[in-house]
């Protein structure tokens, strides 16, 4: 990169610096938040939002690109249900965690989990797969076998990250 280049990028990251703390305070933002907020001031949303995205490889070498973006208003507005409870309890049992986790890193049948003996019996792990299916957090894919859908992996990776200390 020439001297020249690299002054020009110098001042384009200054003057963004500059405008982050102009909007936000103190602290510059960081470019999601200033993204987010844009957008949201766009589409008329004045409480803002929260967003949810990822750029994932698996382990099993799948690669997924997601992210989905929520009002404020239709978080904290009618969304604290039993279902919500529901979806969050399923993973509240360190025997689902590990049986997601197992099949995030590829181990998708019925047959491959039960054989990880210190998550229970057969139909122990069936019952567990199915309480993670009717929450959303599995789905079938033909023969005994499960997958985390495409639309709740990072959700899920969130929900993890958000209990991180």
């Amino acid at each position: 990169m020439e001297l020249v280049d690299r002054l020009e990028e110098l001042e384009r990251r200054v003057a963004a610096l500059e405008h982050a703390r102009h909007e936000g305070g103190d602290a510059p933002l960081p470019w999601a938040v200033a993204r987010l907020r844009e957008e949201f001031a766009e589409a008329g949303q004045r409480t803002g939002g929260v967003l949810l995205a990822g750029a994932l490889q698996l382990p099993t070498g799948e690669r997924f690109d997601w992210q989905a973006q929520y009002p404020t208003d239709a978080i904290v507005g009618d969304v604290w249900t039993i279902e919500a409870a529901n979806c969050l309890a399923a993973l509240a049992d360190p025997v689902r965690l590990r049986l997601l986790q197992e099949v995030v890193y590829g181990r998708r049948t019925a047959a491959d989990l039960a054989a990880i003996e210190e998550l229970g019996t057969s139909p122990e792990i069936y019952q567990h797969l199915r309480q993670l299916a009717a929450v959303g957090w599995l789905q079938t894919a033909g023969l005994g076998r499960f997958e985390v859908p495409e639309g709740r992996l990072v959700p899920l990776l969130a929900v993890l990250a958000a209990a991180q200390r």
